[in-house]
């Protein structure tokens, strides 16, 4: 169920909106123009939720993984920054100098692009094939506190989109922190 203030959540198999986007390596990065991938991975997520943290190494020990694949995986983060400042541009660069990433961490200020995709949570997932095309939305695994999980659906949601095969379980539920939107004005 989305958090108050964002859009409906995107249809599995429809093209997802495109984004523009600001991150921590000091370029800008868009959906649509990066080098094709056989998979793109968009991670919605944060540097204070402990959802965020618990499942942090094991996505991005999955980014390593399918990174020789053609995986793509973009981190952003669309919490309000002045009322939780662990999230602001200059923490989130200061997170990713201390233990590199292997993806863009972008920053969604206006939380323009969440609420288009109908981010509820940190973190959230959504896996899209080459065409851009959501395939898979919802949380690394089942449990957060089980690093042994190794991010199993995420992982079985990979295989099956990089073998051309439907997903079989397309959407699970979303486990994490709300995003921390703005107040309405």
């Amino acid at each position: 169920m989305p958090a108050a203030g964002t859009e409906t959540p995107l249809p599995l198999g429809e093209r997802v909106p495109d984004f523009d986007l600001p991150g921590t390596d000091g370029a800008r990065h868009r959906l649509g123009d990066a080098s094709p991938a056989n998979a793109t991975v968009v991670v919605f997520t944060c540097n204070h939720c402990p959802y965020a943290l618990a499942w942090h190494d094991r996505i991005l020990a999955v980014a390593d993984d399918y990174a020789a694949q053609g995986v793509r995986f973009l981190a952003v983060n669309p919490n309000d920054a002045s009322r939780y400042p662990a999230d602001s541009f200059e923490a989130m660069q200061r997170r990713v100098r201390e233990k590199p990433w292997p993806m863009p961490y972008l920053h969604d200020e206006s939380q323009g692009v969440a609420r288009a995709w109908g981010a509820a949570v940190t973190p959230e997932l959504y896996v899209l094939d080459a065409d851009l095309q959501l395939r898979y939305h919802g949380a690394p695994d089942a449990d957060h506190g089980d690093p042994r999980l190794r991010a199993a659906w995420l992982r079985t949601a990979l295989d099956e989109v990089l073998a051309g095969r439907p997903v079989s379980h397309p959407a699970t539920r979303l486990l994490g922190c709300s995003v921390k939107w703005r107040p309405e004005r």
